[in-house]
């Protein structure tokens, strides 16, 4: 038991705060929902759903834009949260210089979401980046995805598509390829989820994700992620030591199965921060999630 715990503090770095701002009470979902919100640049329709559809949000200038593909969480299901929810962050790049191009998908609670609609969504919207990168002038030679809780595991599952067995309903022969990714509170392993009742998605939406067992075999081969390493795709997991949705040690043990495999994969906790703070721009959190990105759009 001391021998793991050994171990597991060593995969992770951890950033503390200033006491000032320890002191402040862990934001809410409305602390966050009811700011005013920014607006993209340009929507595009990747399908005659109202859910598949990608923001655009571009810096000022003429480009190419170093880009981030972003993706929202919600337990995978819409009536949650949806795109939008990623706005504040998604502006907060944009100022900085970086495109975003954010993406939305139908969740299991949506007409053909769950298996196999929710991930061929997220693919779909992932290349039509690449499709439109000449239009919105993005630089495609470095892609870092960036999600957020049931959207960290989505970003995690993109960069790793191309390990998908080419008998998936999920395998794409030339899927956009991502150089980094940067998980923000994920739940990069479905079957540690589905055994976690005390996650805040709780355990019934896997099996809406993933579908039955006996309908179609092994469930998580090509949707889980740590079935799919290694996939050679440097990871950063932040979360949040106060989060009290997504359980720490869902990073902690994501990270050790990932480097057991070979990956580059690191864990960074930011103290005093809970699952909203991820995706609010004035954070420590975000303040470590946006150095990692600019870190990997650098290389």
């Amino acid at each position: 038991m001391l021998r793991f715990a050994f171990a597991a503090a060593a995969l992770l770095t951890a950033t503390a705060l200033p006491a000032q701002e320890a002191s402040k009470p862990l934001l809410t979902w409305p602390d966050l929902t009811r700011r005013p919100a920014p607006q993209p640049n340009a929507t595009v329709d990747y399908g005659s759903d109202p859910y598949q559809k990608v923001d655009v949000w571009l810096p000022a200038g003429k480009g190419p834009f170093p880009t981030v593909l972003m993706i929202h969480g919600g337990c995978w299901t819409t009536s949650i949260a949806d795109r939008s929810l990623m706005n504040w962050i998604a502006d907060d790049l944009r100022r900085d210089g970086i495109a975003v191009w954010n993406v939305d998908y139908r969740g299991v609670d949506r007409p053909g979401g769950g298996y196999p609609g929710t991930f061929i969504d997220a693919g779909t919207a992932a290349d039509a980046l690449r499709a439109n990168a000449r239009k919105f002038h993005l630089d495609t030679r470095r892609v870092v995805a960036v999600g957020h809780s049931a959207g960290g595991h989505l970003a995690l599952w993109l960069a790793a598509r191309g390990r998908i067995a080419k008998t998936s309903a999920l395998y794409q022969r030339h899927p956009l390829k991502i150089a980094q990714v940067v998980s923000l509170g994920g739940l990069p392993d479905l079957e540690a989820t589905a055994a976690s009742p005390d996650n805040g998605c709780g355990v019934d939406v896997v099996a809406k994700l993933v579908g039955a067992p006996g309908v179609r075999g092994d469930v998580y081969a090509d949707t889980s992620v740590p079935r799919l390493l290694p996939d050679g795709v440097p990871q950063d997991l932040v979360n949040g030591r106060d989060d009290k949705i997504i359980p720490l040690r869902m990073g902690t043990q994501y990270v050790a199965a990932a480097r057991a495999k070979g990956d580059r994969a690191e864990l960074h906790v930011v103290d005093h921060i809970g699952h909203v703070e991820l995706i609010a721009p004035e954070t420590a959190a975000w303040a470590e999630a946006k150095r990692l990105i600019r870190l990997a759009l650098a290389k």
